[in-house]
């Protein structure tokens, strides 16, 4: 499946900003499962200072500075993605989750060591006893851990309630834990906490998933909204995505853009910035597939273009 997405953020500010440095993570990043053939990014005013490479984690990064005075940031990415099905393995293979927290804790293979880093605590996730507790209906003894994962996964789509207004980027995870609600970066959070707090691995991935429009409903132009989910790592098999925001495995309808130990490593946009007083966030997201997007165009095109009488061609 061939994606455009389109990502728009714009900021506007109560008084003039002389100054502001922000780093970007909108270029999605090449993976087993996908490859970004195309990718675009524009912003206006134009920084003085624009560097453009790879993060501690690998993904694709954009550090800006922006040295004159402005009242308005706009930041614009267009990419287009090639993603192929992700292979599912059967939840029987593998090792068993005390098995693969084991492994992790005795960290005595090289394939390991990166992977440490994974399973302790960071900024916007606890690892704590609430959260193990949590976790524990779905890890039964001897279980493995592909069937874990997915228990896991699915009972967080079961039990917890989609609600933007529920939290904000700051939330604690046990807050979200006890009130039951939030949205997916919470979820994910969650999830990689629960992860975390039994000695498992779990990073957070950031991206986007194709937003199905209901039968006679008009798309919505700029619709769609960035999506966040999990990626848990079975040794000998690697990492394995898990989406419960939705009760799924990520495959043909997900776009990673990158992924780190939780949110502050690899949110859209952020940054810092001199003045401004009270500001402005607004945003807009479209993703769809390369077909509609080149229909739409050759429709658009045949509609403007006026009809030529045979004797004039």
């Amino acid at each position: 499946m061939k994606y455009r997405v389109v990502h728009t953020t714009e900021y506007g500010y109560g008084e003039s900003v002389p100054l502001c440095h922000n780093v970007i993570h909108l270029r999605p990043r090449d993976t087993r499962h996908q490859r970004c053939t195309r990718s675009t990014l524009s912003i206006s005013p134009v920084p003085a200072v624009r560097r453009d490479q790879r993060d501690f984690f690998g993904n694709h990064a954009t550090w800006v500075s922006l040295q004159e005075p402005h009242e308005r940031l706009t930041i614009k990415a267009i990419s287009e993605v090639d993603v192929v099905p992700v292979p599912l393995a059967p939840d029987t293979v593998g090792p068993t989750w005390e098995q693969a927290a084991q492994m992790l804790a005795e960290c005595n293979r090289r394939d390991l060591y990166l992977v440490r880093e994974y399973v302790f605590a960071s900024p916007h996730v606890q690892v704590h006893p609430e959260l193990a507790e949590f976790a524990r209906p779905s890890f039964a003894p001897g279980k493995p851990l592909l069937t874990c994962l997915m228990d896991l996964t699915q009972r967080i789509f079961g039990e917890f309630t989609f609600d933007s207004r529920a939290t904000t980027v700051g939330t604690p995870v046990l807050d979200v834990l006890r009130d039951k609600r939030g949205v997916c970066q919470d979820f994910a959070h969650l999830q990689i906490g629960a992860l975390r707090a039994i000695g498992l691995a779990g990073r957070y991935v950031s991206g986007y998933v194709l937003t199905r429009t209901p039968p006679g409903q008009k798309r919505l132009v700029g619709g769609d909204a960035s999506h966040a989910w999990v990626s848990a790592f079975i040794p000998d098999i690697g990492w394995v995505d898990y989406d419960p925001t939705n009760g799924v495995m990520p495959s043909l309808e997900h776009v990673t853009l990158g992924w780190g130990r939780d949110y502050g490593d690899v949110s859209p946009v952020k940054g810092v910035l001199i003045g401004g007083n009270r500001h402005s966030l607004s945003y807009g997201v479209d993703v769809e597939p390369i077909e509609a997007v080149e229909s739409s165009t050759v429709e658009a095109s045949k509609s403007s273009t006026p009809a030529i009488a045979p004797n004039q061609a």
